[in-house]
């Protein structure tokens, strides 16, 4: 194989000059307007009068906020699964499927051209910042291994497909990058993720593997199978991979995984990179160190809005953008993109950490809030105070979820149940009140609602503790369709029948 890693660094060293020059304000002004003149003659366009909008000011008077279920009733579901001229000029050719993590309702998110370019160039940026840091790398001396869903791909209608969003990639590849990826095309396709698991840990022995792609709930299912492969070489990733330069994660708050990760990685010299690619998009990349946050990518196709969560359900909610957003103000992420997506709430939530350039936290997902009895707890909050918990206990997470539990004739208050599967050990291992009470302690800290309902214990009763046994919230995901993948366990449960299912679920297997 060819070491394209000196091709790389050229690259790189292009892209960096151009973002080292680059106002981030003005680009995104560029971006939204080419985006409506593309778009112009598309029945959203029509129906919206692109034409006349020469202001981002118009674009906002002109198109309201939207969800998927507002997209998809009005413009993609009545000529589904041909989308022609819709809300983007030509064919949509592909539909990335998505589930949503509360409700686990299939969504067909559009995924044009245009789009699969966009996510080919901001997934190029991963290696650009990758090798900026480290200008000795050789990670295009290697395999890059992504630890995707199938890429099989269905198609209900001729020249259109469906499927999971990592195997539109690999369908779309460019021909110069195929020789660098893992898994092959044989074992990409396998839909079966335990089967798909085992035929990995096999596969990639015999493969110089330079880096690892995945969510990380099951990256560490997988590294589990290998390490049952070689057993003398439990818990050191290096003695498998020795060229590993660099483990991607995205998709969830890292915070509870991380000191697991680090363990794995130690004794190598392997990095850790976050990512936050979405169905709708690949909006940003770390770029420097894991506290600097992670930076939007703004001239990739993609323009971005930011509404105050607490605004978010008003009637004129205020959106801001780049040119007006604030550092510390937790936002709900709305994004108009080259797939025919406008003023589309995503559904995340984000944190400014900086402004010039643009950096982010993600902070959760607009319907991650638990506030069953007035306390306004947000999805960072819990994550924090779950991470803190863990580091108290010394233990780490494999997977955890939460939900209210209400009062009935033997409790009087209702409290919180954390399910809480941990990495290694066992249940037995970890002291579970002194687990809850950190949990307890840390909201207390962060959040000035849950502190008063929890004072006297009179309008919230004590955080309980649940002990999933290992491999529980695998088992529970696949029993609900969603093993692997994409697919993420959700953090709060607050549908009563979904939460009431997880518990009998895991009383099932205790």
């Amino acid at each position: 194989m060819i070491d394209a890693t000196g091709a790389l660094r050229l690259y790189a060293r292009y892209r960096m000059k151009r973002l080292s020059a680059q106002d981030e304000v003005e680009e995104q002004q560029r971006q939204l307007l080419r985006l409506v003149r593309k778009a112009a003659h598309t029945q959203f366009g029509r129906d919206h009068r692109f034409g006349e909008i020469r202001t981002l000011g118009n674009f906002q008077a002109r198109v309201p906020l939207r969800r998927y279920d507002d997209m998809w009733a009005v413009y993609w579901q009545p000529a589904f699964p041909r989308l022609v001229d819709c809300s983007w000029p030509g064919t949509i050719p592909y539909f990335a499927l998505t589930s949503g993590t509360t409700t686990g309702r299939t969504k067909y998110i559009p995924c044009s051209r245009e789009m699969n370019r966009s996510n080919e160039r901001a997934a190029l940026d991963v290696l650009v910042h990758h090798v900026r840091n480290r200008p000795q790398s050789g990670v295009l001396g290697g395999k890059n291994f992504m630890l995707g869903g199938s890429t099989d791909l269905i198609e209900p209608a001729p020249g259109i497909f469906i499927g999971d969003l990592s195997g539109i990639a690999v369908s779309q590849m460019s021909w110069w990058a195929r020789p660098y990826c893992f898994p092959s095309r044989d074992l990409a396709l396998i839909a079966d993720w335990e089967q798909k698991i085992e035929k990995l840990a096999h596969a990639c022995l015999e493969q110089d593997i330079r880096t690892i792609t995945g969510t990380p709930s099951w990256l560490l299912i997988f590294f589990e199978r290998l390490f049952a492969l070689r057993p003398q070489w439990t818990g050191c990733l290096c003695r498998f991979f020795p060229n590993l330069e660099l483990l991607v994660h995205g998709g969830v708050n890292f915070a509870p995984y991380r000191p697991r990760f680090e363990d794995l990685l130690s004794g190598g010299h392997a990095e850790l990179r976050e990512v936050y690619p979405a169905s709708e998009g690949f909006f940003s990349v770390a770029d420097g160190a894991s506290h600097e946050g992670l930076r939007l990518i703004v001239d990739n196709g993609l323009f971005y809005e930011f509404v105050p969560v607490d605004e978010l359900d008003a009637e004129q909610p205020r959106r801001h953008w780049l040119g007006d957003a604030e550092v510390g103000i937790n936002y709900a992420l709305v994004v108009s993109t080259c797939a025919g997506l406008w003023a589309y709430v995503v559904g995340d939530t984000v944190k400014f950490i900086n402004l010039r350039p643009p950096r982010i936290l993600v902070t959760g997902r607009t319907s991650y809030y638990l506030s069953a009895f007035g306390e306004h707890l947000t999805g960072e909050e819990i994550e924090a105070a779950v991470t803190a918990a863990a580091t108290a206990v010394r233990g780490t997470i494999a997977d955890f979820s939460v939900g209210p539990v209400f009062p009935d004739g033997s409790r009087p208050v209702g409290t919180h149940l954390y399910i809480v599967e941990f990495d290694e050990g066992g249940p037995a291992k970890f002291d579970t009140e002194s687990f809850a009470q950190a949990i307890d302690r840390e909201l207390c800290e962060l959040n000035d609602d849950y502190r008063t309902h929890r004072s006297g214990g009179f309008g919230l009763g004590a955080p309980e503790v649940m002990c999933a046994p290992h491999g529980t919230f695998a088992s529970w995901m696949k029993s609900r369709g969603q093993l692997g993948g994409q697919h993420k366990v959700p953090r709060v449960v607050a549908d009563p029948s979904l939460f009431q299912e997880l518990r009998q679920f895991v009383e099932r297997h205790r």
